[in-house]
């Protein structure tokens, strides 16, 4: 029966051998995020993909996540170690879908969040994260906007600007489930401790909230908070870091749904297997390429909010 220690071993020969690279999302299984050269949010990663020296990516997240990377650095191979891995609020939009929205819109800028397939960024204007989404959609010229998939982050972006936010009605099933009451109940049970919540959550989640940050955000509000207890509203897997980097610090997960089941699927044994066999390769081919790396390029130009 192989061991943990054994599959770290066997994992770091084959990083050596494929000149790899392992790259995992903020919400992996702990000791996947241990085990990476780099953690960190998808945009963040496929950037780091794009600039590694590495021949070969593996890529520790959900599927347009590897996507987002292989756009980035197409002369690379990008693994995704579990091929099961994917978003469910990504799958609630399609290209085709988009095409036909698109044309109500009458030219209205299409801003597509970057948890989206590679397909659906190609359709789309420019892209957002949960960091930037409020400064690319004052970046854009006109009054209006419309956003996808996640109709939570547009509510978000609509409560920071000006414009009129239209949405596609997607959304992450795990924030979704996070409610008001769960946020009473935090606060009361930990009184005076600050309340940090992801964009994704919904808006009257987001209004009780003291904070509205990224994944990349709640790491640096947690180092920065003189509080000794924060409340955190998102994954479970962001706690991994946040109590590694912060000891002195108590964080309280908001709500005991906050467990995303795919971005738990990917194991040790899955990532050497990827590896090993060097199996579930992403590719992005044209015209979808281009089209995506259009709307990413255009995003990248736009400083992060927090």
């Amino acid at each position: 029966m192989e061991t943990m220690e054994s599959l770290i071993a066997e994992i770091g020969k084959l990083r050596k051998e494929r000149n790899a690279v392992i790259l995992a999302h903020n919400y992996q299984r702990d000791e996947i995020q241990e085990l990476a050269d780099h953690c960190g949010d998808s945009l963040a990663l496929s950037q780091i993909a794009a600039n590694s020296k590495a021949d070969v990516i593996a890529f520790c997240g959900v599927h347009f996540m590897a996507e987002s990377a292989a756009i980035l650095a197409p002369e690379k191979t990008v693994l995704l170690p579990n091929q099961d891995a994917g978003c469910p609020m990504a799958d609630m939009i399609t290209a085709e879908k988009l095409k036909k929205k698109k044309e109500t819109l009458n030219g209205v800028p299409v801003v597509t969040y970057v948890n989206s397939s590679a397909a659906v960024k190609a359709e789309s204007d420019i892209c957002c994260t949960s960091a930037n989404v409020v400064a690319v959609v004052n970046s854009l010229p006109g009054d209006s906007v419309y956003m996808t998939p996640d109709m939570n982050l547009a509510r978000y972006a609509a409560m920071k600007t000006n414009k009129k936010v239209d949405y596609w009605k997607g959304f992450c099933p795990t924030h979704q489930l996070v409610t008001e009451e769960e946020v009473k109940k935090a606060k009361e049970a930990n009184p005076g401790a600050p309340v940090v919540v992801h964009p994704e959550c919904r808006p009257e989640v987001v209004t009780m909230a003291d904070e509205v940050r990224s994944t990349s955000g709640i790491y640096k509000f947690a180092e920065e908070s003189s509080a000794k207890k924060i409340i955190v509203g998102t994954e479970l897997g962001i706690l991994y870091r946040l109590r590694k980097n912060n000891p002195e610090k108590e964080f309280i997960l908001l709500s005991n749904n906050l467990v995303c089941p795919n971005m738990k699927i990917t194991t040790l044994e899955d990532l050497r297997d990827a590896l090993r066999d060097m199996k579930h390769v992403i590719k992005v081919v044209e015209p979808i390429l281009s089209g995506a790396r259009k709307a990413l390029e255009r995003m990248l130009a736009i400083p992060r909010d927090n």
